[in-house]
């Protein structure tokens, strides 16, 4: 006789199911534990065996914490909104709501298959308007705070995806959903998030976090504090006089008397601003044009010639009252800094490379102990420590020492201020594509910018439009037109979506009071089940989505919405399970093994078991 495994496996899930035997809520009697992976993206292709793989970690823990009398939390969702639905959707001639609601309905099937141990009840997806809505609501409070925006700027341009990307959106200089596809450089207007108000905090308190010490590596160098000075020069022209004056940081204040000219970013609108009606306009344009259509690594690599112009302006060093060129030059990034770079040849390398180009003078500030100041026999910067030469009264000091000197010395004559600098810039969240959340604004030709009134919302995406060039809300005409909630008048609203990763940036919060249409969530839930006390997913967020999430909270709780100071006390990246082509299994590359043929195979709990026993939950694998 042979024991119907599956039988047994279906009519327990049938019992958990009918009695609702995951569902939790809050309970003071007992200690919470809140257990959470990160919501996948619904593709149209379902689960797989990584996917299983995360899950099943999850599972086991939310089971095991249960035996343990803790009231565990343990929810699903789905980050529903995106370019990839979109894209999916185009290419199979649907509605990308169409397109998403199919591929949910298939993961909720697989995933109830694989006996998860969710509380069904709590089910979230993004792209419905009683999620989208909080969004909208969020933007509008973060409006009103200051720490919402609009500026023009020069932003990372994905030519495949036809939008916009964060920073952190940027891998290499090439797009992180297109591997293949360099990201240019355009300007245009955009929308931003103040991150930068958060930076000291979020770097802070990365140490105090539960979580892989890679991880909190790679947040600590994108924040990227830095400790510099920020200094004023004045601009001449020809003739001498005064007629701007320009700031530059640098960390290096002990090489000022080693400056010899000064490179601006393509970007630097003072750049086109100084050759306006000279004969070096034109040269000067095409050679804007040129590089801000390179990426960023193509700007930046190593051993690459750099190419730049001169710009007919000078500037006056303060410490030694010589006046100097001004160039704009490739390897100078708007992002880094001012976008104006003090060039020092003799002591950074990138310096030394133009300056030896285009025969600029080089100035030795620093030698090493009983070495020599010989610019003519120098064959690459030298960027170490050393003595002071050629910098008046800091002579004969350690360079170390002279850093301190020099920026008390510009502090006090008003030619510079110490500074705090980061690496961490504000978060793009426009976005030139459809399914995302619409931004609650409103362009009035009388007013301005104005906000959506909060009883308005939500600013419902419109379900009629075309997909082509350009971006797809503009085609909508009911959408587009419309009133001024301020003055009446006729009006335009805002056509770009939010960033996905907003969606994403506070989901976990949702999770405690899902069902809740007056309020984002009640304070009573979130103080009961937050902070997440294990968070489970990969590596590969920790520069987006865990410095959003971290953000999206500090903010909300200086808003007065939460009295904690992190999402995720404790975080675990699970590993990547590879297809036997060695690559991480994926729609793309045609190595996905459906989990449902290992079920009807082997059955649901040996499947789980042999996917756990494989190797180290935090190793990659090879399915076979």
């Amino acid at each position: 006789m042979t024991f119907d495994l599956g039988s047994v496996e279906l009519k327990w899930q049938r019992r958990w199911r009918e009695s609702d035997v995951f569902r939790v809520d809050l309970d003071s009697e007992r200690v919470k534990y809140y257990v959470l992976e990160m919501f996948p993206y619904p593709s149209g292709a379902g689960l797989h065996m990584g996917h299983a793989f995360n899950y099943t970690i999850g599972d086991i823990y939310a089971r095991f914490m249960r035996m343990k009398s803790f009231n565990v939390l343990y929810p699903m969702g789905y980050d529903s909104f995106g370019l990839p639905a979109e894209n999916a959707a185009i290419k199979a001639g649907t509605h990308p709501k169409v397109y998403t609601d199919s591929a949910i309905a298939n993961f909720k099937v697989q995933q109830r298959a694989l006996g998860l141990s969710y509380d069904w009840s709590r089910v979230i997806s993004t792209c419905e308007p009683d999620y989208y809505r909080w969004n909208q609501y969020f933007f509008l409070r973060f409006f009103e705070s200051g720490l919402v925006f609009r500026k023009a700027a020069s932003v990372n341009w994905c030519s495949e995806c036809a939008t916009v990307l964060a920073n952190e959106q940027v891998h290499d200089g090439r797009c992180w959903r297109h591997k293949g596809r360099e990201v240019e450089q355009r300007n245009l207007e955009q929308w931003f998030i103040k991150t930068t108000k958060y930076a000291q905090e979020l770097l802070d308190c990365v140490d105090g976090l539960d979580w892989p010490e890679r991880i909190k590596l790679m947040q600590k160098n994108w924040i990227g504090r830095s400790v510099g000075v920020t200094l004023r020069f004045d601009v001449v022209d020809e003739s001498g006089c005064v007629v701007d004056e320009i700031e530059t940081f640098t960390t290096r204040a002990d090489t000022v008397y080693g400056i010899t000219y000064l490179v601006l970013a393509a970007e630097h609108p003072k750049v086109l601003e100084y050759v306006e009606g000279t004969e070096m306009e034109a040269g000067v344009r095409e050679f804007v044009e040129g590089v801000r259509g390179q990426s960023t690594i193509e700007r930046t690599a190593e051993g690459r010639e750099k190419s730049g112009m001169f710009l007919g302006r000078y500037f006056i060093n303060p410490f030694t009252g010589e006046r100097c060129p001004i160039w704009v030059a490739d390897y100078a990034l708007y992002e880094y800094g001012t976008g104006a770079v003090m060039a020092v040849p003799a002591h950074d390398q990138r310096d030394f490379e133009f300056a030896r180009k285009y025969g600029l003078p080089l100035r030795v500030v620093i030698v090493p102990e009983g070495g020599r100041s010989d610019t003519d026999t120098l064959e690459a910067a030298y960027a170490g420590d050393g003595v002071m030469v050629d910098s008046g009264v800091f002579n004969g000091l350690g360079n170390q020492d002279a850093k301190e000197a020099i920026a008390d010395l510009a502090e006090e004559r008003g030619w510079g201020r110490r500074t705090v600098n980061f690496k961490l810039r504000d978060w793009l969240v426009s976005r030139q594509r459809y399914w995302g959340t619409p931004i609650p604004m409103v362009h009035c030709p009388s007013c301005g910018v104005v906000p959506v009134p909060v009883e308005e919302l939500p600013v419902l995406l419109p379900e009629d439009v075309s997909f082509g060039e350009g971006n797809p809300l503009e085609t909508n005409p009911d959408f587009v037109n419309t009133t001024c909630p301020s003055c009446g008048g006729g009006a335009r609203r805002e056509t770009d979506t939010m960033d996905t990763f907003f969606d994403s940036s506070w989901y976990f919060l949702r999770y405690c009071d899902s069902q809740n249409s007056a309020e984002p969530f009640a304070p009573e839930k979130t103080a009961y089940w937050m902070p997440v006390d294990q968070y489970i997913g990969g590596a590969e967020h920790a520069t987006m989505h865990l410095i959003y999430a971290r953000f999206f909270t500090k903010a909300l709780r200086d808003l007065g919405y939460l009295n904690f100071d992190e999402p995720f006390t404790r975080l675990f990246n699970q590993g990547m399970i590879h297809g036997e082509d060695g690559f991480v299994m994926s729609k793309s590359r045609g190595n996905i093994i459906d989990p449902k043929a290992i079920f009807e195979r082997y059955g649901i709990d040996a499947t789980r078991f042999f996917l756990v026993s494989l190797a180290a939950p935090n190793k990659d694998m090879i399915w076979s």
